[in-house]
């Protein structure tokens, strides 16, 4: 009856129009008068310790490097590498994007920060030479939703402070299967492209691509900092927050000398205002879940689930689906945040890996990024590409199911995910 009650009014609120953060906050105080009376002091108590939260502090300054990494050309560099590297192919600007979706995702961690940067570089040269702007934009969202998969990852930092997961580990677990969706966006991208009538571009000279490449290496420096950082065990993932946000406003400042001085409060300016809005939803989340723990829905949850715990493979599906579906109505981060007190006692009893769940769990909520009715990414790459919404989710759909793929190998072969992390571990 809990759970009726929580599901049917946070749905109401968000049909009412309100943002998701208070959606959240009405639907715990709703469960709060239910379960007794509504007592204001425990709310902002709880609000105020779940944002008080040492590895969250990644979170802002894994936000200004994506800020800085933008206004400071270091995407630029990266999509000129990436056009030297591929740009020549049937279909190249796709690939292109594909690639610098990669390589942005080892940057800011970031779907819809990726998005936007993507879309706004390479969708005025995909619809110049010819590309189906719908398609093109399917394509930029789908490489979005890697950056929360591949570190620096700001849905990782988040699950693991809500599960009590290594956020070490997540990070260097996330590289594979991040690989992984970029390879099988490629495969798409080469089945739904050999309809396009668009001649490749020119194949650049190994002098063109060797000063791409010069042009890029301070910009392509930041993943394998972070990456090599964290295996050796230099710094924390908050830690690597830090570097990676002076890392790019140096290089942005003094090695490309792009992001000017007077460019700089806009840049810090908009790395706060996201970073409340990411805050602030963490903190109201934290109210849902403390309610949601002290209601026992994770027991009510574990009943419903406990036909498929004989089998990790059964109960790994089923979960995926209740994600996959919860991901439709509700944005990232609350996702995580409301799922993840619910399900991880559940799979830990389970005896499945945290790490391991942690990334298909993150992969699911990717996913959702880019499933009606809500998908955030789909609507950052129809606003800032300029293509209807509608066109862009029709679009989307072989993409998509691309990626529902990869999360269904991970299922089937945890391997995929174990073997690598150990590997790098």
């Amino acid at each position: 009856m809990t759970l009726l009650i929580f599901v049917g009014v946070l749905l109401g609120a968000m049909m009412l129009g309100l943002p998701i953060a208070f959606a959240l906050l009405v639907s715990s105080l709703a469960m709060m008068l239910l379960m007794g009376g509504i007592d204001p002091q425990a709310v902002a108590l709880q609000m105020i310790n779940a944002a008080d939260s040492f590895a969250l502090l990644a979170i802002p300054f894994f936000l200004l490097a994506g800020e800085a990494m933008t206004a400071g050309g270091l995407s630029r560099r990266l999509v000129d590498f990436a056009l030297a590297l591929v740009g020549h192919r049937r279909g190249g600007l796709g690939y292109v994007a594909i690639v610098t979706a990669i390589l942005l995702s080892s940057l800011s961690g970031s779907a819809v920060a990726d998005t936007a940067a993507l879309a706004s570089v390479l969708m005025p040269m995909m619809r110049g030479a010819g590309y189906k702007p719908a398609r093109a934009a399917g394509l930029m969202a789908s490489g979005g939703i890697i950056g929360p998969v591949i570190p620096p990852s700001i849905g990782f930092i988040v699950f693991g402070v809500a599960g009590n997961v290594s956020i070490t580990s997540l990070f260097l677990a996330g590289i594979a299967p991040g690989l992984m969706m970029g390879t099988a966006l490629a495969v798409t991208w080469w089945f739904v492209a050999r309809g396009e009538e668009v001649a490749p571009l020119p194949r650049k000279t190994w002098a063109e691509t060797a000063h791409a490449l010069r042009d890029g290496l301070m910009a392509l420096g930041l993943p394998v900092v972070i990456v090599l950082g964290l295996k050796f065990g230099i710094f924390t993932p908050t830690e690597a927050g830090v570097v990676a946000a002076v890392y790019a406003l140096v290089v942005g400042m003094f090695g490309y000398r792009e992001l000017t001085f007077a460019a700089l409060p806009g840049v810090l300016l908009s790395a706060v205002r996201t970073t409340a809005a990411v805050m602030f939803m963490v903190a109201a989340a934290s109210v849902t879940a403390y309610l949601i723990t002290l209601a026992d829905i994770p027991a009510e949850v574990g009943a419903l689930l406990e036909p498929f715990t004989g089998s990790q493979t059964e109960l790994m599906l089923a979960i995926m689906l209740i994600v996959i579906v919860t991901g439709t109505a509700l944005d990232f981060i609350p996702t995580i945040l409301i799922l993840t007190p619910v399900l991880m006692p559940l799979v830990r009893e389970a005896g499945v890996d945290p790490v391991y769940f942690g990334v298909l769990f993150i992969i699911n909520c990717a996913i959702g990024l880019i499933t009606p009715p809500v998908g955030t990414v789909l609507n950052v790459a129809s606003a800032v590409g300029r293509v209807p919404l509608g066109t862009v989710t029709r679009a989307v759909v072989p993409f998509l199911i691309s990626q529902v793929v990869v999360l269904l190998a991970l299922v089937l072969w945890p391997e995929l995910v174990m073997v690598p992390l150990r590997w790098l571990r």
